[in-house]
């Protein structure tokens, strides 16, 4: 069965982005997109949220025309152009570069998605991914938190009424003091 991976950038008090969403404090180098290209390449579709998508297709598509591109930047742009895409949104009319839209998260659908073969799943936005966990559809959370206190901002974890039990799933220091951190569900 197919995994739904939550895979986000972090600040160490655990925002996503800064107050005016901002995410310049990212510290993404050559070490740390490489990595990332070779996780996300091996996935089987990328499902976002309207935000995320929009502001992914206003960058991605053409990342790898600009001559200055670095390696894994261009790498990255042939990485989302073909992956199969879903978005979900109420409000979307049409999208390009292999994507579906979906109007709503349902449960059922999304259990028989990662019922059929194929990689692994990455989820994106906020949003959408405290959609999924409210609906108990996430398998593993990958944190890649950046030494960074940024005070406010938009946290990555809604409040919620309930506790999720992890497991420690594994740990990389990547040279740029980002560390990723790995947990599966625990067994019920």
């Amino acid at each position: 069965m197919r995994k739904i991976i939550l895979a986000m950038s972090v600040s160490l008090d655990g925002y996503i982005e800064g107050p005016g969403r901002e995410l310049d404090w990212h510290l993404v180098d050559e070490e740390l997109h490489q990595h990332f290209n070779d996780e996300l390449r091996t996935m089987s579709a990328f499902l976002d949220g309207r935000v995320s998508h929009e502001l992914m297709a206003g960058y991605w598509p053409t990342a790898d025309a600009d001559p200055a591109a670095e390696a894994p930047v261009a790498e990255f742009a042939r990485i989302w152009r073909e992956m199969p895409k879903i978005v979900y949104s109420r409000t979307l009319e049409r999208a390009e570069w292999n994507t579906t839209i979906k109007r709503e998260v349902v449960p059922e659908e999304v259990r028989a998605l990662k019922a059929q073969p194929g990689g692994d799943m990455a989820i994106g936005g906020p949003n959408l991914a405290a959609s999924f966990m409210r609906h108990d559809l996430i398998d593993e959370f990958r944190l890649y938190v950046h030494p960074i206190l940024l005070g406010r901002g938009t946290p990555l974890f809604p409040q919620s009424e309930t506790r999720t039990a992890l497991t420690p799933a594994g740990s990389r220091t990547f040279g740029n003091g980002v560390v990723l951190l790995r947990y599966t569900r625990s067994a019920s």
